[in-house]
């Protein structure tokens, strides 16, 4: 038999007819509740819902973990999430009613009944006039907020508080209403750009599994389901206890002292896991007096959310940011140099602190080197009496030697070491690499 006759005889046999795949199931049994999960033809999975005898109550808080938390909860989150809500949602209820009181304090004030219309009117004319003028004034100040979003995030609630405050105490001065009213809005515009600014980073440090738009979207939910409850508290004690400026000089503060509390307790609970001044000093303190590194969550109840910029003795009394000029006399510039001529920081000794300034294009691994020479040679110069300059150098010998034990395990802790957030700290850029990169500057 040829090839053409092979051919011929397998165009002549019958098409064979097709099989249909049985698509796979399985049915999933968890606490009452049973799923028929299945694999279609295409290999698509779809779950449906089969018998569900959990009571109702279980049902309702079911429903309600997967409409205002994010998915995965709570494995797709960091330690802290929950407290972080619990108090952000007491934060927006005591917001919300303190601003129905302060609404209504500024219509008497003007003279007005509390009609919704002329709450319109006021409302535009005093929060798209001054409170823009704070938004404006408080823009220059996101490298700050990102150093330390905590502290601006409570100074945020304070602000919007002692805005809220001025708008309820205008009825006691109405001649003095726009000067006052103006004032207090202006205070919550620079109030509203701290607290957006600082959103981000917060919700940043949650992201376990880069869900970060969906903890966004869970976070809006709350905070807009707590600001509804909270107006229908303000609107009862606007028309009950509040009515009369008595009661609003003593419900506003109790309310006012319970939002600023309750935004303490959400930063509190908040493990930023960037590296700024005070966590950098914080992880190399611990390092070297227990040889542990610690994680974000470790360190957010000991930051100082109020005073960050506190000396650390144990990581050395470095202090980053000041000036080149205010630091280094130009006599001694090219002996500190030559000291770690690799290195991107400069470190240069004062009376009680060390002084730190880092090269414009200094990381935050370069931020943690220079920590931990300056924090070596302050336990090497109180120990053994070594002068200065000879301790600095065996500190340095030090520091390599653990440097890369020590950054692997900072990064499986979660730290983000490429970065570091100095806020407007002063750096520095040597003549040569400004001039063979005309899109750098020197800032000295």
């Amino acid at each position: 038999m040829n090839l053409l006759e092979k051919i011929k005889m397998q165009k002549k046999e019958p098409d064979k007819v097709p099989t249909h795949e049985v698509p796979v199931y399985w049915i999933e049994t968890s606490e009452s509740v049973s799923y028929r999960c299945e694999f279609d033809p295409k290999g698509q999975l779809t779950v449906k819902l089969l018998d569900d005898s959990r009571p109702v109550f279980n049902k309702m808080a079911d429903s309600f973990v997967s409409k205002f938390f994010p998915s995965g909860y709570p494995y797709s989150v960091n330690e802290g999430y929950l407290r972080y809500t619990q108090f952000r949602a007491l934060q927006h209820f005591t917001s919300a009613a303190l601003s129905v009181l302060s609404t209504q304090s500024l219509l008497f004030a003007a003279g007005l009944r509390p009609t919704p219309a002329q709450a319109t009117v006021v409302s535009w004319v005093l929060k798209d006039g001054m409170q823009h003028m704070g938004k404006l004034i408080c823009t220059n100040l996101g490298a700050r907020m990102d150093s330390e979003p905590k502290r601006w995030r409570i100074l945020a609630d304070v602000l919007y508080d002692l805005g809220t405050g001025l708008e309820v105490l205008s009825p006691l001065c109405p001649q003095l209403f726009l000067q006052v009213a103006g004032l207090g809005n202006f205070a919550k515009g620079m109030a509203v750009v701290a607290a957006r600014a600082t959103r981000l980073p917060i919700y940043s440090a949650f992201a376990k599994e880069g869900n970060l738009s969906d903890l966004f979207a869970k976070g809006e939910a709350i905070s807009t389901l707590f600001n509804v409850i909270g107006l229908g508290a303000g609107i009862q004690l606007a028309s009950t206890i509040c009515s009369s400026m008595q009661g609003k000089m003593v419900v506003g503060p109790l309310l006012s002292m319970v939002h600023v509390y309750s935004v303490i307790e959400e930063m509190r609970a908040t493990p930023v896991n960037t590296l700024n001044p005070q966590r950098t000093a914080l992880i190399v303190a611990d390092f070297l007096k227990t040889g542990k590194i610690s994680s974000p969550a470790d360190l957010r109840y000991r930051e100082d959310l109020l005073f960050p910029g506190r000396l650390i003795e144990d990581a050395g009394n470095v202090k980053v940011g000041r000036s080149f000029h205010e630091v280094i006399k130009p006599s001694k510039l090219d002996e500190l140099k030559q000291r770690f001529p690799e290195e991107k920081f400069i470190l240069s000794h004062g009376n009680k602190e060390v002084d730190m300034i880092l090269e414009h294009s200094a990381t935050g691994e370069d931020a943690l080197r220079g920590w931990l020479v300056a924090g070596y040679a302050t336990h090497i110069e109180k120990s053994f009496g070594v002068p200065s300059s000879s301790a600095l150098q065996e500190a340095y010998e030090k520091m390599n030697d653990v440097y890369g034990p020590f950054v692997s395990e900072l990064q499986a802790k979660g730290w983000h070491t490429d970065r570091f957030l100095d806020g407007t700290g002063s750096r520095f850029a040597w003549w040569s690499d400004v001039a063979s990169d005309s899109d750098n500057s020197s800032r000295f």
